[in-house]
């Protein structure tokens, strides 16, 4: 669906074909919670809105631009949920849309089980509900202010235009969790919503609570690592909260997850493109060091993977916790795939392995599955991210050659949980800390390796043009062509 600019700035987007829940664009703030209803909430979103696009024009994209081709939310439903045209960033629309509502929804797991879904929050979960609430919604403007700088370097308006709507979006999951904060729990929520613009990725003194949301994103490719495997661990964040007994909270990231799909794409499709283009020039030249032909190594792109993917792997938290337990027995967060496991979904007794390190070997031991809830929904990340590494090597193999990437042990450079003070190499093996602290540098990226891949970091703003250390994607953008204008610039 495709509407005019002018619909886009002024909110008059056409009603979406197809049975789906319409958003209000006439409204100051988007949505579909029918907010103009509640005017007390209505005049604090909108009392924290001014503070949001201060907070954009200081952290976000710092390239300006005029217009860029975006999609936009027009509904929920299945059909028709998006549109794309050109919108000047600093008037997207940003607003609170949550799914589709099921009046007969019932909890689905723990001591719940079977009773009518919450439509307020029950008083004794309330702190832990306002805290995995906070941190979901912490990771959201973080990720922005990590790739605040990358336009300068895009090596497409293709590339631009994908880091552009990944941009908006984390900022419209900001407004999502703003939402719940402001709707359900009172005062403590406005402060907790006004510590979401304070805290900044990086920051000394105001950290983001999350480790892998204070790493500076220094160049395209990291960036492309960060929305395969970080993204993808929000994926499954959000997909534990999706079957949350607490309905809104549910249905808000049930509509998270479609705006989420994007930027895995972005993640799984930049390293694929990369990888083609390594490949490319290893064929050219004959050789793996292709740095003075404008590529980045294959063996560094395994560094930037072993790093992202270590990070990633300790946002899950460790794997043994009683906290993860009790979010499920009271029914505030569920296993990804709830619905679909064929148990009986209360879990009191089950058990299930666990590796950890004993005497200086990997051991398995049986614990808890209640206490291995962060491992369970790990190991569903962690297959789901062996996908694309065997997509990326079949571009290795198309290309008729014999090195492969790989994902490391699970133990590798972490930093929370039972792997954390042990030095586990990518294959698997605990060593001594002297012999993995001389081998550090042949794992992950070093100061040179990042200053090399930064040099190549050209910025390529010709249309249908592309940087020389990545492949041009297959096709454009919602059936444009590569070759499309996908971000104007002020004249």
């Amino acid at each position: 669906m495709s509407v005019s600019t002018e619909q886009t700035r002024t909110g008059t987007a056409p009603e979406p074909t197809g049975p789906t829940s319409p958003i209000d664009y006439a409204q100051k703030i988007p949505n579909n919670v029918d907010l103009a209803t509640d005017r007390r909430l209505q005049r604090a979103l909108e009392g924290w809105q001014p503070k949001f696009i201060d907070w954009w024009q200081q952290l976000g994209p710092a390239i300006p631009t005029r217009d860029v081709y975006l999609r936009t939310a027009v509904a929920v439903g299945r059909d028709g949920w998006a549109h794309f045209d050109y919108v000047p960033m600093e008037e997207y629309r940003w607003g609170i849309f949550l799914a589709e509502a099921d009046p007969d929804r019932t909890i689905a797991f723990g001591d719940h089980k079977g009773e009518p879904a919450w439509q307020t929050v029950p008083g004794e979960y309330r702190a832990d509900l306002l805290r995995l609430i906070t941190v979901q919604g912490d990771t959201e403007p973080a990720s922005v202010e990590q790739q605040r700088q990358l336009g300068a370097t895009a090596p497409s308006l293709y590339d631009m235009r994908n880091l552009f709507q990944v941009n908006v979006e984390e900022g419209r999951h900001l407004w999502a969790m703003v939402y719940l904060l402001h709707a359900f729990f009172g005062r403590e929520g406005r402060e907790e919503a006004e510590q979401l613009l304070k805290r900044n990725s990086g920051d000394a003194d105001s950290p983001r609570i999350l480790g892998a949301f204070n790493e500076d994103t220094t160049d395209w490719l990291q960036f492309f690592m960060f929305t395969y495997f970080t993204d993808r661990d929000g994926k499954y964040q959000l997909g534990t909260l999706k079957e949350s007994a607490f309905d809104p909270l549910a249905r808000t990231c049930e509509f998270m997850l479609k705006e989420e799909a994007h930027h895995m794409f972005v993640g799984t499709t930049g390293v694929q493109r990369t990888v083609e283009r390594t490949a490319q020039l290893m064929q050219e030249h004959g050789t793996e060091d292709i740095w003075a032909f404008g590529g980045i190594p294959l063996a560094v792109i395994q560094k930037y993977l072993n790093f992202q993917f270590a990070v990633s792997m300790d946002l899950f938290g460790s794997e043994q916790s009683s906290n993860a337990g009790k979010y499920y027995t009271s029914g505030l967060k569920g296993r990804w795939g709830e619905t679909k496991r064929k148990d009986d979904h209360v879990l009191h007794g089950a058990t299930r392995t666990m590796r950890t390190v004993e005497g200086g070997a990997i051991v398995e031991r049986q614990v808890p599955l209640l206490n291995a809830l962060n491992l369970d929904l790990r190991d569903e990340y962690v297959a789901d991210c062996e996908n694309g590494v065997r997509r990326w090597n079949q571009a290795l193999e198309d290309a008729g050659l014999s090195e492969r990437l790989t994902l490391p042990h699970e133990g590798f450079f972490r930093k929370v949980g039972t792997y954390a003070g042990h030095c586990v190499t990518p294959e698997g093996e605990v060593v001594e800390a002297e012999e993995f602290a001389a081998k550090l540098t042949d794992w992950v990226p070093t100061p040179e390796d990042r200053a090399a891949v930064a040099a190549l970091m050209v910025p390529v703003y010709e249309p249908g043009e592309f940087a020389g250390w990545i492949a041009a994607p297959p096709q454009g953008i919602n059936q444009q062509s590569v070759e499309f204008d996908y971000v104007r610039f002020e004249s």
